[in-house]
């Protein structure tokens, strides 16, 4: 996608935040069909909201914890969606499971074993790669 041109669609944005080496991951939950899959926390751009601004929101209230973000990992258009995935930084706090029913640190070669929303897909796998998982 061409930056800065937005497609149409619900704009989301996701957390691809590693310390350690592991990756952040947090599984979904309640009751609708993407319950128990794996995705990059985050959520959904508020109107007038940057993509910058709308990522460091949601990690606060999803997760609890504050984030740098850095540079853009891909951006993935799924039915009325699109999904942004960045590679962000754990500044302050402990990342907590408030609105998952799990977060876990999760190795590069174990990022191929989650099953992931269909749009996070594309970004573990490209994660998965960069971090030099077999």
């Amino acid at each position: 996608m061409t930056p800065g041109i937005r497609a149409p669609g619900i704009h989301v944005v996701g957390a691809v935040i590693v310390r350690g080496g592991a990756v952040l991951c947090a599984r979904r939950g309640g009751t609708g069909p993407l319950a128990g899959l794996w995705e990059f926390p985050g959520g959904k751009v508020e109107p007038g909201e940057s993509h910058t601004g709308a990522l460091v929101r949601e990690i606060d209230e999803e997760l609890g914890c504050g984030v740098r973000v850095g540079s853009e990992v891909t951006t993935t258009p799924h039915r009325t969606i699109v999904l942004t995935t960045y590679w962000c930084e754990l500044v302050h706090g402990e990342p907590r499971a408030l609105e998952h029913d799990e977060v876990r640190w999760v190795v590069p070669a174990e990022l191929r074993m989650l099953e992931w929303t269909p749009a996070d897909v594309p970004a573990a796998a490209l994660v998965a790669a960069e971090l030099g998982a077999a």
